[in-house]
């Protein structure tokens, strides 16, 4: 842990490099030409802040390494010694800390980290009380997007859209099954029974990733419902896609005109058909590869949420966590970033491991 980054010299040359990188971007967005170029610019401000946390943990780790450095020579200070022997434990986890923060950092990035995502709650086992869970989940993931400044817009009661930068990089290890334990508001004897519901992430797929042929759709319109089977409204607007090679279906009711539902349904669409296309690639990739741990495959069950006992137990990362009426209101930021940071070190463990 406390080795140092592997490759020093040459590491440490190319961190060198993107800081200067970052301080010519730093310097281009005040530049009256580069601000005048409204697409220039946010192109120039997107990739400062992509680098901006490498350099700030490239700054801290540099200055921590000096700090050290001049610790460890004070050793030699008679009237130093006893001071520099003090400081010195904390001074070497702190660049222990930070080096390995920044092979993290210096990770290949996930292309699809800065996109939005569709996001899909579905009821699994468990019958009505499934359906609830799936509702509470998906409640629970829209307040976490509001309390990020994240914009969502529902695609119908399942599926919602949620936008803002780096969405999937924080959502992405969600998808998975979600269990349940609680007692319904039906049980007359007060058992406990077990739910299950699915949810899925996929990063929002652009027209230029998926090329769909329009004789490949089938297209239904049919009237908007909603709970209860009632009319939404009285219009055939509701729109059902049918890519008939793959069989996949997708369905948009949230919006009154047939126009916008079908533009949202075909988004959702190619959406589902890249993320298909991506599987496809991954299973190639780990072909030869037994284990599942870290690959968010919608077969595990990934977490568990127990009312009785007020816990919360993400059952890949052995974390446990109380309160479970914040949790349901999107009080989940501490649990995301949790699996985030062992998702990340289980690939820096993979890639040392293949070094």
């Amino acid at each position: 842990m406390g080795s140092g980054l592997r490759s020093a010299p040459a590491v440490d040359s190319k961190l060198q490099d993107i800081e200067q990188r970052f301080e010519r971007l730093t310097a281009d967005l005040g530049n009256p030409e580069v601000i005048g170029d409204r697409a220039r610019f946010s192109q120039v401000a997107k990739e400062r802040s992509q680098l901006e946390p490498l350099v700030e943990a490239f700054r801290e780790y540099r200055q921590a390494k000096k700090e050290l450095d001049e610790t460890r020579a004070a050793l030699d200070d008679p009237e130093l010694r006893d001071l520099a022997r003090a400081d010195l434990p904390d001074q070497e986890k702190r660049v222990a800390e930070l080096n390995d923060k920044l092979k993290i950092l210096l990770l290949p990035k996930d292309p699809n980290d800065e996109r939005s995502v569709i996001l899909e709650v579905r009821a699994g086992a468990g019958g009505d009380e499934a359906g609830l869970f799936a509702a509470e989940l998906l409640r629970m993931y829209l307040r976490y997007a509001e309390r990020r400044g994240w914009k969502y817009s529902l695609m119908d009661e399942n599926v919602v859209t949620i936008e803002g930068q780096g969405v999937f990089s924080f959502l992405k290890y969600e998808s998975g099954v979600h269990r349940v334990q609680r007692v319904p508001a039906t049980e007359a004897q007060g058992r406990v029974h077990t739910s299950t519901a699915t949810v899925s992430v996929m990063p929002e797929a652009e027209e230029v990733d998926v090329q769909i042929n329009p004789a490949d759709i089938q297209m239904d319109v049919m009237r908007s419902t909603g709970a209860g089977g009632q009319s939404v409204n009285t219009t055939d607007s509701a729109v059902r896609l049918t890519h008939k090679p793959t069989g996949i279906v997708v369905k948009c009711q949230q919006e009154k005109s047939q126009l916008k539902n079908r533009a949202m349904a075909m988004k959702m669409l190619r959406t589902k058909l890249y993320e298909v296309e991506m599987e496809r690639q991954q299973s190639a990739r780990d072909a030869a590869r037994k284990s599942q741990v870290g690959t968010g495959d919608r077969s595990e069950k990934i977490r568990t949420y127990n009312f009785p006992q007020d816990r919360l137990t993400d059952h890949r990362i052995g974390l446990t966590r109380h309160n479970l009426a914040a949790v349901m209101d999107g009080d989940i930021g501490d649990v995301i970033d949790a699996a985030r940071t062992y998702f990340q070190a289980e690939a820096l463990r993979q890639q040392q491991g293949q070094a």
